[in-house]
Parts: structure tokens; sequence; C-alpha cells
């Protein structure tokens, strides 16, 4: 499938499965929690992980498919896919805590890897009706329209990070909460909206689609010790940004002030 065909059914699968379940009372989206009150699922994550993987089966019947909802079933998919020479991640519902707070903010993503590494990516944003796609060596979209990387800026430095800090009112930097959903924070950071991106959750369906797309546009993503990241990379902390030195800045920061 080309890439165009993978956003008409990630398109297709949204329309279907979850856009319909928005807005829903909490036992027709039959909310489950997982491992916390802030970490859910819901029917929309099940059936659209579910239409996303028969599709990809079909077309890709050799590919390892991970996608978040069946990792959660059985986590040594994880442990695969750095070694699967081709895969596919799926996030069918990314923020799905703000997908069921009727927040527009939640995304459907998916990525394409090679031995853990993404190749092909794409962010879907469907109350934004955004369809964000890259392609190793090919650049950006946004709608189908290429994507410039955004211009530097003098002003203070600025991130969105769930992180949480000690001496806080030191912080040499703007610091506000993410938006709660990987699929909005990558394309807040690409249209220049925040300069770095930390989180302490180091998922590949959170960070593969997103970071492909910061790469690709002259960024950085990487673990706080400096290892590149990728699927199976091991870290406290990834940290993104769209140009190294922002990410060399943001990184001493987080180093010095970060709780571990």
């Amino acid at each position: 499938m080309d890439t165009f065909e993978i956003g008409q059914l990630l398109y297709e699968v949204a329309d279907e499965y979850i856009l319909p379940r928005f807005g829903a009372n909490p036992s027709a989206q039959q909310i489950e929690i997982k491992t916390n009150k802030n970490d859910v699922a819901t029917i929309a994550d099940r059936e659209a992980e579910q239409a996303i993987r028969a599709r990809l089966e079909g077309e890709y019947p050799d590919a390892l498919i991970v996608g978040e909802e069946a990792t959660f079933a059985n986590p040594d998919l994880l442990f695969q896919l750095p070694e699967a020479e081709h895969g596919w991640v799926i996030d069918p519902v990314d923020g799905t805590l703000n997908f069921t707070k009727e927040s527009p903010d939640f995304a459907v993503m998916l990525a394409e890897t090679r031995f853990g590494k993404p190749v092909r990516s794409w962010i879907y944003q469907p109350l934004h009706r955004a369809m964000w796609a890259a392609e190793l060596g090919a650049g950006v979209e946004r709608d189908g329209k290429l994507v410039k990387a955004p211009k530097a800026h003098d002003r203070e430095l600025v991130g969105a990070t769930y992180v949480p800090f000690k001496r806080e009112a030191e912080l040499p930097f703007t610091c506000r909460r993410s938006w709660g959903s990987c699929g909005i924070d990558y394309p807040k950071l690409i249209l220049g909206e925040v300069d770095f991106l930390a989180y302490r959750s180091l998922y590949p369906w959170d960070h593969l689609p997103g970071g492909l797309m910061v790469t690709e546009l002259g960024g950085r993503q990487a673990v706080e010790d400096g290892d590149d990241y990728q699927a199976g990379t091991v870290g406290k902390r990834i940290v993104t940004a769209m140009n190294p030195a922002t990410w060399e800045h943001a990184n001493d920061i987080l180093n010095e002030y970060a709780r571990v």
C-alpha cells in the first residue's frame, strides 16, 4: 500500500469506529482502566486497532504487527519489534482520556518499521481533520503539502512535558503541560508552538510516528544519555526537539532539574 492509501485507511477507520463513539456515555464507550485511572481504553480503541490490523495482515502477511491494545494483553510483542525485519506499530486512539472527556485532542497513529526503526509514519487527527505523513528520505506532509521545519527564534525556550521537576521556580525555560496525546504534541512541536517535548514513557506507538517526522525535518529524538530513539531503546526519559542544539540545551536542563 502506498502512503496515500494507508492514510485513507486511517480516515475510514476513524469514521467507522472512532468518531461515532465520540461524546457517547461511558457505558456505550465501554471504558476499561488498564494500569491506572489515566490509562484507559474504550471500544473505539479496540475496534479501530482490530480494523487496522486486519487490513495490514491482508496486505503484509509476514510483517509483525504491534498494537497498543494487543501489547497490553501480550507484552512480548514489544521485545519482538526491534528484531522484526518488517513491522507495524498501531496506536488506534492516542489520547484516549481526552477522547472520553470530549476533547478533540486525540489521534490515530501508525508507523512502519524495519528492525525497529521507522520508515513511514502517519498521524491523523480526526476532529482537527489533519493528516500528517512522513517517509524516510522524502520529508513530511500535512494534508498532502510538504511541511518545512519551524524557523529559529530568540524567545525563551518553551517545553511541553509531564515530567516532574524539582525547584520549579528556578526553571530556565517556560514549561507547559503537554496536550495529553503524542499525536497532538508532535505536530505542535513541528509547527513551532513549543521547542521540545519530554516524556518518561518510551512506548514505540507513542514516539515512532512523530519521531520520524521530526528527524525528517532535521530534528533530534533521543533518550537522556544521547542514544537515538528507536523501538527497544531503554532510558528514563525521551527528549525531542526540532534541531540538535535545542535538544542539547533541553536535555541539559532536564538532567539538572527533572526528578528521576
